[in-house]
């Protein structure tokens, strides 16, 4: 049939058997090249087809594995126990399209590449925070026009999803600057050992009971919080069938967090409570 389909002799017949022909012999590299690649597809279709096989790789900030993303992740792993999980923590962005990761958990004002399929989880506030021994040696700032003789704890390099910092920086001098950070754990850390004041997110201070919050998020320095999927991987049932079930139940457990963060936090800004709580 290939001797048809070609219109040459590939193989000389006598009363032994079939030999290959010199031209034959000269195509045979090439065909034994067309071989293996249809056997890697073969293989590559066969993965893709039989997609419990794949992990499901998300990426997040690591404060973003937090208790309470790791209960969202356990219910939904009781009732599809047969998908495997890959959890990818880094700031860094990666590159959902080129397939470094499948869904992503990302800060943002909003997610600017067409490509990727977003939900939006919730709004991120920030307020400024200092620890509570800070906070009975110098008191705290209930307005910006009382940062004068405060020290404060911010960002660098600033990342672009901390307003808050931004919002800061022009409205405090150099000196007042104690420590600096690249990330919200060091940034938050020095916060908490008392060294100044700075900026948290308000669903994160609530690993850090001892921060207390100066005053409410000042305006336009929220940004969201979203889940980001590649096309690729939403083609696949289970992705799907994650982001159903983890966008509403994240959204509901922050705004729960978040609110009962906030009554907290104002509720130990009070002089007179902190005073009870240390006698306590």
């Amino acid at each position: 049939a290939l001797e048809c389909q070609l219109g040459l002799v590939l193989f000389e017949r006598d009363t032994h058997g079939f030999k290959p022909t010199l031209t034959a012999k000269g195509l045979l590299p090439l065909v034994e090249q067309m071989e293996l690649s249809a056997s890697k597809v073969e293989a590559a279709v066969s993965r893709a087809r039989n997609s419990k096989s794949q992990a499901l790789r998300i990426t997040a900030p690591r404060r973003n594995f937090s208790p309470t993303f790791s209960a969202i992740l356990a219910e939904f792993s009781a009732q599809h126990p047969d998908i495997r999980f890959e959890l990818i923590s880094s700031y860094d962005v990666l590159d959902l399209v080129a397939g470094e990761a499948d869904v992503a958990i990302r800060i943002a004002e909003k997610v600017t590449d067409e490509r990727l399929i977003c939900t939006k989880l919730t709004d991120v506030k920030a307020a400024l925070f200092a620890s509570r021994g800070y906070a009975d040696l110098h008191g705290l700032p209930a307005s910006p026009e009382e940062f004068e003789g405060h020290s404060f704890v911010v960002y660098d390099p600033i990342p672009p999803t901390m307003l808050l910092n931004k919002w800061l920086l022009p409205r405090i001098s150099p000196d007042q600057i104690v420590a600096r950070g690249g990330d919200a754990e060091s940034v938050t850390s020095s916060i908490d050992a008392g060294l100044g004041i700075g900026p948290v997110t308000v669903a994160f201070a609530t690993d850090y009971p001892s921060l207390v919050r100066c005053f409410d998020p000042p305006p336009d320095t929220d940004v969201s919080s979203w889940l980001v999927i590649s096309p690729e991987a939403y083609r696949r049932p289970e992705v799907r069938a994650f982001s159903a079930f983890f966008a509403p139940r994240f959204r509901t457990a922050y705004k729960a967090m978040r609110e009962e963060a906030m009554v907290a936090q104002a509720h130990h800004r009070n002089p007179e409570v902190r005073k009870r709580d240390q006698e306590t």
